[in-house]
């Protein structure tokens, strides 16, 4: 096995959730792959910080996950600048360019957000077990891992946005039968289902949930951050959980909680 830093590539890794992912795996040490789709100064900012942070080299490379060429891309790109994968981030994501009503959802949108939420990265994950396999297998790397970032909208229905809803309980199904298969050949999956986060995304609908937030919506009352995410993929990456594959952790709050 080599002594090289471990390598984590994380998928929308510039802003928001992907960027609190990067900044918690610097401080572990790893090497990393910031992708990003569009917006390369934010990209750019995250693998400043996270050199910053006690990263060793931190590449940014763009390519849009929900083009499967580009995805490729981004693993080639990868392997040829690290040599190695130890950990893959399944982060990117889009939400619907507007919220409609479930009677009023578009084919254009429903493709959108399902090419960029479950079809692209099924079809990257695909590619990078087969490459940590084959690390694995010639001794590069030991315990190579997967996580699925998802979110509360794979359990919880939201009229207003069916196409991410459907998205992300799909990718919940991916995390789950990736784990099954990849078990054998030693690689380990989770998800993380993160609840309310505070980010770009979710800014245009932060005063409708600071007021739910405020009526007692979640145990813990407060809006999640990057860096919540951020920590609990640094958990899995440090070897927390050895003898868990397919386990599900929720970033969330409490809110999937059931109370009487």
């Amino acid at each position: 096995m080599t002594n090289r830093p471990q390598v984590a590539v994380v998928t929308g890794g510039g802003r928001g959730i992907g960027r609190g992912i990067c900044l918690a795996l610097a401080q572990l040490g790893h090497a990393l792959v910031v992708n990003y789709r569009g917006d390369s100064q934010a990209a750019q900012t995250t693998c400043q910080e996270a050199e910053r942070r006690g990263a060793p080299r931190t590449p940014a490379v763009q390519a849009d996950v929900a083009d499967l060429e580009q995805g490729q891309r981004l693993l080639r790109e990868t392997l040829a600048s690290l040599g190695r994968i130890d950990l893959w981030v399944n982060n990117a994501g889009v939400a619907p360019a507007r919220r409609l009503d479930l009677l009023e959802t578009t084919p254009e949108s429903w493709d959108r957000v399902l090419a960029n939420n479950l079809r692209g990265p099924f079809f990257l994950t695909q590619a990078v077990a087969t490459t940590m396999a084959e690390l694995r297998s010639a001794g590069t790397v030991a315990e190579p891992q997967i996580v699925f970032i998802t979110s509360i909208s794979s359990r919880f229905a939201s009229t207003a946005r069916p196409e991410y809803c459907v998205a992300k309980a799909g990718l919940s199904m991916v995390a789950q039968l990736f784990a099954v298969r990849l078990a054998a050949l030693g690689i380990r999956v989770y998800e993380i289902r993160p609840g309310l986060i505070e980010t770009d995304m979710t800014r245009p609908v932060r005063q409708g949930y600071d007021e739910k937030i405020a009526a007692g919506l979640l145990p813990i009352a407060r809006w999640g951050t990057p860096e919540d995410v951020g920590r609990a993929v640094a958990a899995i990456a440090g070897g927390a959980f050895p003898y868990s594959t397919g386990a599900i952790l929720d970033v969330d709050g409490g809110i999937h909680l059931r109370t009487l």
